[in-house]
């Protein structure tokens, strides 16, 4: 089971992951956590790359590229080696992320995003996407406080440093593709405790008979 959280920035997805992470393994499964950018080897690298605010000069189609690049390794030795063991794979963003931050955010051709995400993954979708909305003004003010006090804003700060209306873009560009792909997608209001948003994640995942 693949299952993959998307969000904005302070959304809550690394809190969901590790609850979702700690239910299936209650359940018996063999979990995988992973996330992007940066679940490979050389992802990390590249995660170093593309979250450094000393990087904001990067152009959108490079910015593109290199997560395609950090996509494909993830998937060849990483993801697919994990379902091929049957184990549950919990990923924090995946290719839904390059659609709507490139395509919505940035102004790239998202029918494009999706048919260069299909060379990235060879075909290999979620079985389900949670996606945790919330309001883009929240969801800064949360993930700016958790940068200071993790002491990340120097080193990951990038998307926070983005405009607000920028922001805007990807949280309706998510919604949008939402939409577009509704029998995959799972959305929740993430404007509550960590509790409730997970019973909702539950719920949802159990309708779709994942859980």
């Amino acid at each position: 089971m693949f299952i993959t959280l998307e969000g904005m920035e302070g959304c809550g997805k690394s809190t969901q992951c590790a609850l979702l992470v700690e239910h299936f393994t209650r359940l018996g499964f063999d979990v995988l956590r992973t996330l992007e950018p940066g679940g490979s080897v050389l992802g990390k690298e590249l995660r170093r790359i593309l979250l450094d605010p000393a990087n904001s000069d990067l152009s959108p189609v490079s910015e593109l590229f290199l997560y395609l690049a950090d996509r494909a390794q993830h998937v060849g030795t990483v993801i697919r080696p994990a379902l091929a063991q049957d184990r549950v794979v919990i990923c924090d963003r995946f290719a839904d992320s390059t659609v709507v931050y490139q395509g919505y955010g940035r102004g790239l051709e998202p029918s494009l995003l999706r048919q260069l995400n299909d060379t990235a993954v060879q075909g290999l979708w979620p079985d389900a996407t949670v996606l945790l909305d919330l309001a883009p003004e929240q969801g800064l003010r949360r993930a700016l406080t958790r940068n200071m006090r993790e002491n990340k804003a120097r080193t990951e700060g990038r998307f926070e440093a983005e405009s607000l209306a920028f922001h805007t873009r990807v949280r309706e560009g998510y919604l949008t593709w939402a939409a577009l792909n509704r029998e995959r997608f799972l959305v929740v209001d993430a404007d509550r405790t960590p509790e409730q948003v997970f019973a909702a994640i539950l719920c949802g995942l159990e309708e779709k008979g994942l859980v």
